[in-house]
């Protein structure tokens, strides 16, 4: 794929542009759902599915839609995922029933699912020279990272100026906007010669496993982790992952070639990421509790909050991530980075009933800032740096299903383990925001483990390789990629 640097750069704006449109409808709706349960009635049991719909299939479809993108097309799937989320963002906007709002939901997963899985893909694909790569790596990395607590701060604008109903409607002028200028800027990659045929058996192992693992692991807390219908969706899941790795083992043309999980960086950064993603996800979702039922935090105070962070992350994406790559390689800025991450979830374990901004929330969300900055591009170029551009797209999958899976299983453990505590100090007769804040504490503390653990496997697991990409994408036969 080669185009000329302006178009490069335009083309890198656009794919950020429709990750970022997926990135916050992951957290937009959080702000908007006590006006969706309001307006639509919905019951506090039924109103989950809001939620718990878009995840379903967007956690399900992501190692899916990557390998599809190899299959047919990066350019093709992307524009076709932007478009099906986009018109199903339109049904969100316009649904008057509970039953339409929650199937239209479930189309915005898969949509969602196929433009994220390949929107990597492309970019790396698109930037083969190093310091190229590393520049735009870090503006999409900045997007993932930001977009989560930027949609807090736009879902509460939308929610409180107009209705519940235009933080869907938003998205319509965006993925009209995207898939007009990827077919503009984007040339078509559909592959030469013949076709390689759909695994179907494959793919629907592994979109049902993934399905039945979420739903189990977001129902966890609710339904007791214990319980026969959490073990056995989440059991469920476990048997057809391993139905999924034998069908692999005998097909001719598998979906995943095991032999991917043979690049040692790809299977690390996995295991990383998911780490990562789960001590994020106690950053995010436990802070802005934290602000919000103990602080007493309006929803746009939350968003405000998080600015400072976010602005650091910037100021990384935008140039001193990639110039820190160049210096240092991945390795040492990624583990870093993590390490840091770990030392500002410490510090929020610290954050005390009557906090001050400045004093308890201020400290850690900058050195989280820090740390994510320096973290977010090195994992996403390490992820990436051993697999051939024919299966780039099934390798983004597997680091965006690591991801997922990382951050909605700890999100899970540490609600669970926070609720708990919270629990166990109410009975012992101590006051609602102080057993909120001793939950939010353990959540801070565990969350700083995961961290910690994922810093010390990137100095430990991860291995130097040329920046390019590509160059050491060999399969278990030698001399080719695992997906040819």
């Amino acid at each position: 794929m080669t185009l000329d640097s302006r178009r490069r750069w335009l083309a890198l704006i656009v794919l950020c542009l429709g990750e970022l449109m997926i990135v916050l409808d992951t957290t937009i709706v959080g702000v908007a759902l006590p006006s969706i349960r309001e307006d639509l009635r919905f019951t506090e049991a039924s109103l989950v599915w809001v939620v718990n719909a878009y995840m379903l299939t967007y956690g399900g479809f992501l190692l899916l839609g990557g390998r599809l993108g190899d299959l047919y097309g990066q350019r093709r799937l992307f524009v076709s995922g932007t478009l099906f989320f986009t018109v199903a963002s339109l049904v969100c906007g316009l649904a008057s029933s509970q039953w339409l709002l929650v199937a239209a939901r479930f189309a915005q997963g898969l949509g969602g699912a196929v433009v994220s899985s390949i929107a990597l893909s492309l970019i790396m694909n698109l930037f083969t020279e190093a310091e190229e790569r590393a520049k735009a790596m870090g503006v999409y990395g900045f997007v993932c990272a930001a977009g989560g607590s930027i949609g807090v701060l736009i879902g509460g604008l939308l929610t409180s100026g107009l209705s519940w109903h235009w933080i869907f409607l938003v998205n319509l002028p965006i993925g009209a906007a995207v898939c007009a200028f990827c077919v503009m800027l984007l040339p078509d990659d559909r592959p030469e010669g013949e076709r390689q045929r759909l695994d179907v058996a494959g793919a629907v192992a592994i979109t049902l496993a993934l399905m039945l693992a979420v739903y189990g692991i977001v129902n966890g807390n609710e339904a007791g982790w214990t319980s026969p219908r959490t073990v056995g969706f989440i059991g469920g899941g476990v048997a057809l992952f391993a139905l999924f790795l034998l069908i692999e083992s005998r097909a001719k043309a598998p979906l995943m070639p095991l032999g991917l999980f043979r690049f040692r960086n790809l299977s690390s950064a996995s295991v990383i990421g998911a780490l990562w993603s789960a001590a994020m996800f106690a950053w995010f979702f436990v802070s802005a509790l934290y602000m919000q039922l103990v602080l007493g935090y309006s929803a746009m105070q939350v968003g405000l909050a998080f600015l400072p962070a976010n602005l650091i992350m910037a100021a990384f994406s935008l140039g001193l991530s990639a110039k820190m790559v160049m210096r240092f390689g991945n390795r040492l800025p990624l583990a870093v980075g993590l390490a840091l991450a770990a030392v500002g979830l410490a510090l929020f374990a610290f954050s005390p009933v009557e906090g001050n901004f400045f004093l308890h929330v201020l400290p850690g969300m900058t050195i989280l800032g820090i740390g994510c900055g320096m973290a977010l591009n090195p994992i996403l170029l390490v992820a990436m740096s051993e697999v051939a551009p024919a299966d780039s797209g099934l390798a983004s999958g597997v680091v965006n299903t690591a991801f997922m899976m990382g951050g909605a299983l700890g999100l899970a453990v540490l609600a669970s383990l926070s609720a708990a505590r919270t629990e166990s100090l109410l009975a012992v007769g101590t006051a609602m925001p102080a057993a909120l804040t001793g939950g939010y504490q353990l959540a801070f503390v565990c969350g700083a483990i995961f961290a910690g653990v994922a810093a010390l496997l990137s100095a430990v697991l991860l291995r130097a390789v040329p920046q390019s990409g590509g160059e050491l994408a060999l399969s278990a036969e030698g001399g080719r990629g695992p997906g040819h």
